[in-house]
């Protein structure tokens, strides 16, 4: 990778000299491998490196997924309760500041950080064996913060028990393995308009440059307003519960140093520097691991001493305690289940589908037929991790969107994804590190990624409405309304509403059509009953 940066002569030509003769042996060593014949890397035009270099990527992109998720799933409390209370303060004492409850749910997100990477390293580690693909598996976003805030409710105050809700994702997953063993997402894949079909690159890459420029996962460049909803902010001062911007627009350090990694991705990919994503990210993240800037991840605070003094460790291991196995379906035959299990059947159905599908679009490895190879193993992988992901106490695991990124870096079979998931076994090992990557420097490679996609949208006719509606509702829905699902229906059912037009107007023909053939009919009978009638 370093090779692209490297010009001149002297010193720097031999180092590049050098590396070349090193990659290309270790590529044909892999290539005339049981790996490279596996993997199939000669006949995807791929090799080890590009591999590597794509994993590295995508890991890099997805790492958010590790904290995040545990932070997630930690706020319903999960097995944390009232008893854990120190000193007892009652049922109430779990919605406010406890020192024992506190402790607990610390020990809760360590559990779920391995619960994440675990089910993390087993969906992507079977999607590239069984499947050859170069997609990255992990818990998804949007169905941990169903699970955490909508079934189990914040610290427990929801409709139905952590052990409850990993029932009902248990259940979820069996049922969408079964509907993949039968063909039958496969089919509903295809069942998919094409117009919204290819829309759905763009609405995804949109959906995902949309989180990497908030705060929460990004750059921090856009945010809450009252008035209008959604503004420019990258404040120097904002307040901690709205995240309206309260001083400073444009003036927040950490949204600079974000820009720089930008720029220098897209410099990279401007002059196909290999590698560019992985470069930008490590930068910034390098730079605000120091301690007395402004951009530091650490500040001189209580959370950021704790978050420092965590990542000093560099290396530790935890052993899950609480969350794996926490199954339970003594309070399983309820309406709130029932309902809970038909709406996490419905996302993955669709926005899991058609975000698989749509990775496989924008890495061409769709046929003239509309499938790929592959494809009925990858639904199967997908759909058997989240019953994985149940045991170990986590939410639905899904394809990631971010898996695009090392697509655009020449991933192109399995190996990717092993890789992938061995980054995210590694991960248990180097925690302290894993977690100290700041969001501003995940959000320029969220945008870029969104960029990449939005290249798809050149195939939709655009003069064509019946075509363009669907699509720019798809596209406009799943950024505006946070949630890949809806575009895909809005954009169904629009298609489905315009083409009401067109099967009226076949169906009046067809009825003018019989009712002619019906008149010549009796003309014909009549024709011939005149002269028997006179006989």
């Amino acid at each position: 990778m370093g090779r692209d940066l490297c010009v001149g002569h002297g010193f720097c030509a031999k180092l590049n000299k050098k590396w070349e003769e090193f990659e290309k042996f270790i590529n044909e060593a892999v290539l005339n491998s049981v790996i490279g014949r596996f993997f199939k890397l000669d006949a995807r035009k791929s090799s080890f490196t590009k591999e590597l270099r794509a994993a590295t990527t995508t890991f890099l992109t997805m790492l958010y997924i590790i904290t995040i998720n545990a932070s997630v799933i930690a706020d319903s409390g999960g097995r944390c309760s009232a008893a854990d209370c120190s000193p007892s303060g009652g049922a109430e004492c779990v919605l406010k500041p406890n020192p024992g409850y506190e402790n607990c749910l610390a020990q809760l997100k360590k559990d779920l950080v391995v619960g994440t990477a675990l089910s993390s390293f087993v969906g992507s580690v079977a999607m590239g064996l069984f499947a050859n693909l170069p997609f990255g598996l992990a818990p998804g976003m949007g169905s941990n913060a169903y699970l955490a805030y909508n079934l189990v409710g914040f610290h427990g105050s929801g409709p139905m028990s952590y052990e409850t809700a990993l029932a009902v994702v248990l259940v979820e997953g069996a049922a969408f393995l079964l509907i993949a063993m039968l063909g039958l997402r496969a089919k509903l894949a295809r069942l998919i308009p094409t117009p919204v079909r290819l829309a759905c690159a763009g609405g995804i890459g949109l959906f995902i440059a949309f989180t990497g420029l908030q705060s929460h996962l990004g750059l921090g460049l856009v945010g809450p307003d009252s008035s209008t909803l959604l503004t420019l902010t990258g404040c120097r001062i904002t307040d901690p519960t709205t995240g309206q911007c309260v001083e400073g627009t444009m003036q927040s350090p950490t949204l600079w140093l974000g820009i720089v990694g930008l720029l220098i991705i897209s410099y990279g990919l401007m002059k196909n520097i290999k590698g560019s994503m992985i470069y930008g990210i490590l930068f910034v993240t390098f730079i605000s691991w120091f301690r007395g800037t402004s951009v530091t991840y650490f500040p001189y605070t209580t959370i950021g001493d704790e978050s420092y003094g965590y990542f000093k460790k560099v290396v530790d291991f935890h052993m899950i305690k609480s969350t794996a196995g926490a199954i339970s379906f003594a309070h399983f035959n309820t309406s709130h289940v029932w309902v809970a299990l038909i709406t996490l059947l419905y996302v993955d159905v669709l926005a899991t589908t058609g975000t698989l599908y749509t990775m496989a679009e924008v890495g061409n490895f769709i046929d003239d037929k509309g499938s790929f190879e592959g494809e009925y193993a990858a639904y199967m992988v997908d759909a058997s991790s989240t019953i994985v992901g149940s045991a170990l106490g986590v939410s639905p695991i899904a394809t990631f969107i971010e898996s695009t990124a090392g697509i655009q870096e020449g991933g192109r079979t399995g190996l990717t994804a092993v890789i992938i998931g061995l980054y995210f076994l590694l991960s248990l090992f180097f925690t302290p590190l894993m977690t100290s990557v700041p969001p501003w420097a995940i959000g320029p490679g969220l945008i870029v990624v969104g960029v990449l996609m939005m290249k798809v949208v050149k195939e939709i006719d655009w003069s064509n409405m019946k075509e363009a509606m669907p699509a720019f509702i798809t596209i406009i829905l799943m950024p505006l309304t946070y949630s890949i699902s809806n575009g895909i229906i809005g954009g169904i059912g629009f298609y489905v509403a315009l083409s009401l037009y067109d099967y009226g107007v076949t169906m009046i023909k067809w009825l003018i059509k019989m009712r002619r053939t019906v008149i010549r009919e009796e003309n014909q009978v009549i024709a011939v009953a005149v002269p028997d009638n006179e006989v």
